[in-house]
């Protein structure tokens, strides 16, 4: 399965992250670092004298710098003049404090997948590393985990789970917990407990004017982090709820179909999965419209993957319909929660969690359910740009996310500054093409909308409505937070009030 798009994906070189410490670069102190960064003069030692021992600095044409810069998509990046990689909350603090004082653009960055075109408007600046800021600490009473801002989702289910504990991350391993709760964030066992953010009780949060605040629910700027927490500054560690594992068994089939059965499957997971809005908070389905030459030559596959939580072997009631259709192949398996990444292919050494030098938007749409005509439509747009070896945009992935969303919709629509709660399904094409002239990037711009536009016309609403992590960039505040005026009045006010300077606004800024 899979075995054209990961043999070809695979043959490019992958560029690995690394850490070096501030006593690798050559001095044994910060403050004597080189002094000045050649691409914009940002005065390095001027600060660096500040930082704790255990915080690195990298410079251009430095291969530690190229690996902390790399990108999961090459469209439209941000080209930063220096990185630094803090050792300590502290540090970020007083690298905000120079930035604001010098009026020098800063960026966070920790993980993978962030690909929003608006990240290509920092064309110089500071880069925060924030990989080292990784701690993890339960609380004495199993009730939470208190973890740096710089944790990755596998670390810190690997870490829960040995605990016999666990919480709602992020699918994808090698995301990190805090770059999908800023934008609400989805999970696995978001039908339980909620999205990512949702499991929050507190945070530590460096404001654009360098103070660090502890904040909670208290605090006005609470709403506005749950959601849109990109747009108010950098988080350098939270608190967030953990729960017993009440099921380790999980199970999965893959039941694989070919594209004429577009209709059909669909209708199934309306009628058996979907339920209009009913779903069972143990099942979850994800789909990907993928080039599978071992399976079909000519068209994309339509891969179904049918999760259930707490069996052995997914439920005859859930598959059955799905197996009445004639798939080309079906593959049950069964283990735990930890096998979720591997099954679904985004673990930590699976092509899309690899830096390969592609460009990879996406354009993403929520809907409430299936509407089979539209995905015929959007089918047959899909295949005829992405079939065939010489297409350029061959290894792309139609994704269409369908989790249990019973925790979700348990939160009012107004708890947070996510929008979307009442949505059930997300789509969003991924078109993954090697970019190399602007004239492809405009192609795939007008390709990409023309399928969101499809699969929009399906909902029936004038409005799209967009996660904002798998986020294109041209979509708008209104497609990202939510449409009500009060949203966006509320996110304004947040702004003005907190960072007026608009300090953060590179990642899909409120204004």
């Amino acid at each position: 399965m899979f075995s054209r798009f990961l043999v070809s994906v695979m043959l490019v070189a992958w560029l690995g992250l690394s850490f070096l410490p501030l006593s690798s670069c050559g001095p044994t102190t910060p403050h004597d670092l080189f002094p000045r960064t050649p691409a914009a003069n940002i005065n390095v030692k001027a600060f660096s004298k500040y930082l704790s021992a255990s915080a690195a600095i990298y410079l251009p044409n430095s291969i530690e710098f190229a690996n902390h810069t790399v990108r999961w998509s090459n469209l439209e990046i941000p080209t930063p003049s220096v990185v630094v990689a803090p050792g300590t909350e502290q540090d970020v603090v007083e690298i905000i404090r120079f930035a604001s004082k010098y009026d020098i653009p800063t960026l966070a960055y920790n993980g993978h997948h962030g690909s929003i075109t608006t990240l290509g408007r920092m064309d110089y600046g500071i880069e925060i590393y924030l990989g080292q800021l990784n701690t993890i600490a339960v609380a004495k009473n199993g009730k939470t985990v208190t973890v740096g801002g710089g944790i990755n989702s596998k670390k810190l289910t690997d870490a829960l789970w040995a605990a016999g504990k666990q919480t709602v991350t992020g699918t994808c391993e090698c995301v990190s917990l805090l770059g999908p709760a800023l934008g609400g964030g989805h999970g696995w066992l978001q039908g339980h407990h909620g999205l990512v953010s949702d499991q929050f009780t507190s945070m530590n949060v460096v404001l654009a004017n360098g103070d660090l605040k502890t904040i909670d629910a208290s605090s006005d700027l609470w709403w506005g982090m749950l959601g849109a927490g990109h747009n108010f500054g950098i988080v350098t560690s939270v608190t967030t709820q953990i729960y017993e594992i009440e099921h380790s068994d999980w199970a999965i089939e893959t039941i694989i179909f070919s594209g004429d059965k577009v209709e059909a499957v669909y209708d199934a997971a309306n009628t058996y999965i979907v339920q209009n809005g009913t779903q069972s908070s143990d099942i979850i389905n994800w789909s990907y419209w993928l080039n599978d030459a071992s399976l079909d030559a000519d068209k994309p596959v339509i891969i179904m993957y049918i999760i259930q939580e707490g069996v052995k072997s997914v439920d005859s009631k859930y598959t059955r319909p799905f197996h009445d259709l004639q798939p080309l192949t079906s593959i049950p398996q069964s283990g735990t929660y930890k096998d979720l990444a591997n099954w679904t292919n985004i673990a930590l050494e699976s092509p899309p969690c690899q830096d390969f030098g592609f460009s990879n938007p996406r354009f993403p749409i929520y809907a409430k359910s299936y509407n089979t005509t539209a995905q015929k439509k959007a089918y047959e747009l899909y295949a005829s740009a992405v079939s065939g070896t010489d297409s350029p945009y061959y290894n792309s992935i139609f994704m269409f996310e369908d989790y249990a969303s019973g925790g979700v919709r348990a939160h009012a629509d107004g708890a947070t500054a996510f929008g979307f709660r009442q949505d059930l399904m997300l789509a969003a094409p991924l078109i993954i093409y090697n970019g190399t002239d602007k004239a492809t990037d405009v192609a795939v711009e007008k390709l990409g909308n023309q399928l969101r536009e499809v699969i929009r016309e399906g909902t029936g609403s004038a409005e799209v409505h967009s996660y904002v992590n798998y986020a294109y960039g041209n979509e708008g505040p209104e497609s990202w937070y939510g449409y009500d005026t009060w949203r966006q009045d509320r996110l304004k006010g947040l702004k003005e009030k907190y960072d007026p300077k608009r300090r953060f606004s590179f990642y899909a800024p409120i204004a």
